[in-house]
């Protein structure tokens, strides 16, 4: 009699701003899984590790069909309680987080467990359906018919997380079953995709090809439309197998900051999944735990990125003696050098960043310092670097404490809030001011440090 399983890919890329990668992911026999981790200064990562780490344990250890919904909810309990031990041991990782999105493998159905804003998607018979439901604060007005999804996409806080797994409130997740088809193509993402494609072109790119071709097509997408958040897609098609004996025993796959060993040296008490990809870096070495095989950086998976930007590197090392006098001159000869350095890069990628004014005339407002203790500044430039070079510099530190913001606040500033001019980064800092002001009353209000959740 025919079985129903699943055939699966997944693939993690950095993106073109931001400096490391977030997010993880993961794909087995029985569990699909996409993890956005945010806090900056290695805590983002750390986070969505441990969310795989720990969820993942289910595809090790199945329960039975009947017990799934309980063990899932559980599994994003310990995932909370994970994060809450190492922000014990190092409090200054205080305001890391993650979401989690998974969906896990029952024969004839799935099931669905979701918390934050990564997104899960059936492709059937060409319609393209969403399965999870964001808990972000643009959603709660797109719920109550404030505002409509178009202006959802574009509105400045679409980021803003109401439900996050941060190892310092509770989180009830959103978990249900639904029926699976042969012919069903699944998708897991993070916001990284669904920020900068619509659901048209998501469902023509899930239409046609092998997953491992379509999670491929999806990210070089969102690389295109200039990838400014880590990218991470997993995609599983339903298939008929005439025997169990047609499935091939292979190892699940780990992608993005999961699969990396220096993320996983970060946290040595924990016991991350087997991972079929190899290490190209020590092919012969064996791993540094007992994972049962060696991990993939993420090198492997953004090869076409990292290599140019190394080349360029060493372009920059060969030339640094004569650059160093034009540093000293100030910033704006900073900037034009690293514009010219952008545009080399760009070539190579190709991606055009712009011109020299172009970056003169971007504003962000962040974190300056640790998430935990640092303070709210105006950054002038675009978030990351480039061959050693920041491509922005700080304009003003407001003296704002991040960790007197509500918490949902600290998340966004940690991610970064994008300005569309000085005066509008101003506002930004004028609302933060308030809103920490409100969180010095008597009762503070929900979402404040110390409020009652």
């Amino acid at each position: 009699m025919p079985k129903l399983s699943l055939r699966y890919a997944a693939k993690s890329d950095v993106g073109l701003v931001r400096q490391g990668n977030e997010d993880s992911g993961y794909v087995g026999p029985r569990l699909l899984l996409v993890a956005d981790g945010m806090g900056g200064h290695a805590a983002g990562e750390l986070a969505s590790a441990l969310a795989v780490a720990t969820v993942a344990d289910l595809d090790v250890h199945p329960p039975t069909d009947a017990d799934i919904l309980t063990y899932l909810s559980d599994s994003i309990d310990k995932v909370g309680e994970a994060i809450e031990e190492l922000i014990s041991e190092d409090p200054e990782l205080t305001g890391m987080g993650t979401t989690v999105t998974g969906l896990y493998w029952l024969g004839g159905r799935i099931a669905i467990v979701h918390v934050g804003d990564s997104r899960a998607y059936l492709l059937r018979d060409g319609d393209l359906q969403q399965l999870t439901h964001d808990h972000t604060y643009v959603q709660t007005l797109v719920d109550s018919g404030r505002i409509t999804e178009a202006e959802a996409a574009v509105h400045p806080r679409r980021s803003l997380l109401m439900r996050a797994l941060d190892g310092m409130n509770p989180v009830e997740p959103d978990l249900s079953v639904r029926e699976a088809r042969k012919g069903d193509r699944f998708l897991l993402c993070s916001d990284g995709l669904s920020g900068v494609l619509s659901d048209i072109e998501i469902a023509y790119s899930l239409s046609s090809g092998e997953p491992t071709g379509v999670v491929t097509r999806l990210v070089d997408l969102a690389l295109e439309r200039g990838a400014p958040d880590n990218v991470t897609v997993v995609v599983a098609d339903v298939i008929e197998r005439e025997s169990e004996e047609e499935i091939p025993l292979t190892l699940p796959v780990v992608v993005g900051a999961a699969g990396e060993p220096r993320v996983r040296l970060q946290l040595p008490n924990t016991r991350f999944p087997d991972d079929a990809q190899p290490d190209p870096d020590k092919p012969d070495a064996p791993a540094p735990f007992d994972f049962g095989t060696e991990t993939a950086p993420q090198a492997l998976i953004d090869a076409e990125l990292i290599v140019p930007a190394a080349e360029q590197a060493l372009y920059d090392r060969e030339r640094e003696q004569e650059a160093k006098t034009r540093r000293r001159s100030g910033r704006k000869k900073i900037i034009g050098y690293t514009v010219g350095v952008l545009t080399v890069a760009a070539i190579t990628f190709g991606t055009l960043f712009g011109t020299q004014q172009w970056l003169a005339a971007q504003w962000y407002v962040s974190v300056n310092g640790s998430a935990g203790t640092g303070t709210v500044a105006i950054y002038n430039g675009v978030q990351g670097s480039l061959a050693g070079f920041s491509l922005s510099d700080i304009d003003s530190d407001s003296g704002l404490v991040v960790g007197s913001l509500p918490l949902f606040d600290q998340e966004l500033v940690s991610k970064g809030i994008p300005a569309a001019s000085y005066q509008d980064a101003q506002r930004i800092v004028t609302e933060l001011e308030a809103r920490a002001q409100e969180c010095l009353a008597l009762i503070p209000p929900q979402g404040c440090p110390g409020s009652l959740q």
